[in-house]
Formats: structure tokens, sequence, C-alpha cells
């Protein structure tokens, strides 16, 4: 990351910007960013309406903040300055600007590339612009194009961020600078408008799509371990058979009130722990990590409210018997937590995908196109891994927080009774004790006291048979 900016635009020149609100419809521009063998060219989206939605509020929607732009560098060869900047573009309603070291940002033989925000000394005071972007060096051949992806809160310390090392130099003529000694830098920009109280939809559909196919094994692999290490801790809780034991009985002496109360919580609390849990910022994955959690969540509403469009899962398997209702405003465990418990910790995710997007994007590999099937396919796993993602999330917190809070308040009430009747007991044996001593002190005194007057010595002016006689004149 630099915080240097030349006031000198060099030989570099504007000649394509794509404006926040505007859309390619041919999806050219998309091809020239991936190989054109992996990008869905003018394909209407197939997708239940939950795919494509997002939470129908009155803020601008992500296609209105996303934006392309094309900066074509002339006569690369000749630059010997050190650093160039492009003309400004506006994204989101933001002003932004590529700047790139043609011989490396403290560092040798790479170039170094960031975009940067345009007039940020401007900008008034506390102002934050949170995004996530692409850059690309274009090469003759569309498979061998160099992009790089990240997400970044830009702020007044930070108003650039990049790559020190994009590519190395020695590369850049490998098919990167053409012909007519030009260089090509693509940018796509998505400013983000994050929620912190439930998942959200925050990327432009076709650049959402591109993303997926790069990153959809990294999503799933979050969502794995998390399902994973849930499904461990209850694994060991019924392990432990003396306190499994313990539970069980704890959950059947509730009544059936109690327990429905127990099994339920509202979703806008749970919600924002699970934006809290996933959403990390300087992830690259984050966005899609909400985006799956999005779809899952409408998913769970779409079942609940048995409509029509159900989530297809792969290869037509049966939707697994669910775990959580959504009720208005409610998260509620659909059967006895005994049970659900149990099953989470046996009932297996579905299986990898073992032909994943990320690995048909890096080899290169033709054999199926990024077409309708594909992108269907992508997104009912989306949808499936935040779906069950999701679930085990609801469960566990309705569990730790309100479930295992209950029983371990009933075990410390139980053992505060228990230590209550052994300090009554002890006190009692302790109260019985000392009776008993005092009740043999006082045998034994009343014993010493009858021995001291039998054996009482005659007193002086008293004579045998009892007669008195006096000694006085």
């Amino acid at each position: 990351m630099t915080g240097i900016v030349s006031e000198e635009s060099g030989v570099g020149k504007s000649v394509e910007g794509t404006s926040s609100g505007q859309r390619c419809q041919s999806g050219e521009a998309l091809a020239e960013w991936r190989s054109s063998e992996q990008v869905e060219n003018g394909i209407t989206s197939t997708s239940p309406p939950y795919w494509d939605s997002d939470d129908g509020d009155d803020g601008p929607k992500p296609l209105e903040l996303f934006g392309r732009y094309t900066w074509k560098i002339e006569k690369f060869s000749q630059i010997n300055k050190r650093e160039l900047r492009s003309s400004p573009f506006e994204v989101g309603g933001y002003k932004w600007y590529i700047l790139i070291y043609p011989q490396g940002c403290d560092v040798c033989n790479h170039l170094s590339l960031f975009l940067c925000v345009a007039n940020h000394d401007k900008l008034l005071p506390g102002w934050s612009h949170f995004a996530q972007f692409t850059i690309a060096v274009v090469n003759k051949d569309p498979k061998k194009s160099k992009y790089s992806d990240t997400l970044h809160r830009f702020w007044k310390k930070e108003h650039d961020w990049g790559w020190k090392k994009f590519m190395e130099l020695s590369k850049v003529y490998d098919g990167f600078v053409d012909t007519s000694d030009n260089l090509i830098i693509k940018a796509q920009v998505q400013v983000i408008r994050e929620k912190s109280d439930r998942p959200f939809r925050c990327l432009d559909c076709q650049y959402r799509r591109e993303l997926v196919r790069v990153y959809l094994t990294n999503v799933e692999q979050i969502c794995r371990r998390f399902v994973e290490e849930r499904r461990s801790k209850l694994g060991k809780l019924i392990e432990d058979k003396a306190r499994w034991s313990s539970f069980f009985s704890f959950w059947g002496e509730i009544d059936q009130t109690s327990k429905r109360h127990m099994s339920r919580e509202k979703t806008d609390v749970i919600l924002k722990v699970v934006v809290k849990h996933f959403f990390i910022e300087k992830e690259v994955t984050s966005t899609l990590v909400m985006d799956s959690l999005h779809s899952g969540l409408k998913a769970l509403e779409g079942q609940t409210k048995n409509q029509k469009a159900k989530v297809k899962l792969l290869d037509a398997e049966e939707i697994p018997a669910p775990i959580v209702h959504v009720e208005k405003d409610m998260f509620v465990l659909v059967d006895d937590v005994l049970l659900l418990l149990e099953r989470a910790a046996i009932e297996p995710l579905p299986p990898k995908d073992e032909k994943c997007p990320q690995n048909r994007t890096k080899d290169g590999d033709s054999g199926e196109d990024f077409n309708k099937d594909s992108i269907e396919r992508d997104e009912r796993r989306l949808t499936e891994l935040g779906r069950r993602t999701l679930e085990i999330f609801v469960l566990a917190h309705i569990f730790s927080n309100k479930i295992e809070v209950a029983y371990q308040e009933a075990v410390a009430l139980k053992r505060q009774e228990e230590l209550i009747r052994e300090e009554e007991a002890a006190w009692q044996a302790e109260s019985d004790q000392k009776a008993k001593r005092g009740s043999e002190r006082e045998k034994k005194s009343k014993k010493k006291t009858g021995q001291t007057k039998t054996e009482q010595p005659k007193r002086k002016g008293q004579r045998e048979g009892g007669e008195l006689y006096c000694l006085c004149t």
C-alpha cells in the first residue's frame, strides 16, 4: 500500500469507464475478465426468486453501486515515471482512480497496482467507503489474464489499497503488452452496503457469479468448518453419559409450555450474531458467505411458508427434514431438542463438489462451460450451504443461550438445595450432639450431686438421733 499519488497522468489514457447504475447487457466485458469459456453471456437466471433478490429495502441496489473501468496505457515500454494514475471514475457515488508503479512500489521487479479514493483529502471528516474490487491486467489470451480480488474499508489513513507484488515484470511482456505497446488494466468495483442485523446480498449479479466461480470452494470450507465444530461439541455432550443423562432428566421434568418458550428465539437476536461471526472485513470471501446465508435464510422462510419455489439440492436429492422454522419474527426448533441435538451430531453435510468451480477456473478446462446448468448448480449449493449452516447456528445458539443456561441454573439450584440440606443436616447433627453432650453432663452433675449429699459430714451442734442443743448460756 502506498500513500503517494501523482498529479501527472503520464502517458496513461482512459478509454472506457462504466459508472454506477450502468450494466453491460452483452456480457462481453466479463468475458475479457476471465476466460470466455467461464462466463455466461446473456443467459437469464432461472433461479428461484430469493436467489436473486435482496431484502426489499429502499436503499441503492448492488447493481447501482457497481461499476467497471478500463485503463489503456500506451507506449508502456517507454514509461520512465515512478508512478502513474488513471483518470478518476465514479462508482457507487464515489470517485476512484487506479495507481500503478511500473517498476514496483518499495519492491523490485514487480508491477504494483492500487485502487485509490480520489480527492480523499477534500472529503468530510470521518468518511469511509467500503468496497470489494477486482483489478486485472489483460492478456491477449483471456485465460492467462492476471487478476486479484480484495475487500477493504477505505478511510482517511487507508485511502488506497492494492498489491505491491501484483505480478512480476518479467511476465508483463508475455502477452500482456500488445503489439502496439499498450497495457490494458481493468477494474471492477462494488461499493458495499453492509448490514449488522441480518445476512445481506451486496454484489452485482454478474460480478457475484464471477466471484462464485473462484471462491465457492472457500465458502464451502468456511461453512463446513463451522458446522463440524458445532457438531463436535454436540457429540462430546452426548458422549458424556453422566451429563447427557442429567440433561435428559432435566428436560423431561420441564412442562411443555416452558419447553416451547426455550425452543425459540427472535430472528433479529440470532441474525446479528450470525453477521458478527461470519462477516470479516478483511476476508474477500465474506461477501459470498453473507450471500450464502442470505439465500439460506430465504430458503428457510420459503420452506416455512410452503412456497412452490422450493430449494433444490444437487443431483435432485430430497431436502433433509428441517431443524428450524421461521415463524414471523422467531426462529423455532421443529422438534424436541434432544432429538434435534442427536440428529445434528450425526447428520452429515452434502458431499463436497469434486468438480468445484475454483478448479475449473484455474485449470482452464473447457469441458464444462459457464452455462445455465452450472450456474444453477452453484446457486443451489450456495443456498444449501447457507441453509444448513444457519440451521446449525440457530440450534447451537438456542441450546447454548437458553436451554443449556436453564439446565445449568437448574443444576446450580439443585446443588444449592443439596448444600442447604447438607448444612441443615450438619447443623442438626451438631445440635443433637450438643444436646447429647449436655444431657450427659447433666446426668453426671446430678449423679455427682447425689453422691455429695450422701457422704456429707456432721455439723457442729448436731448429735446422733437428730436432737439439737444450744451452746449459748
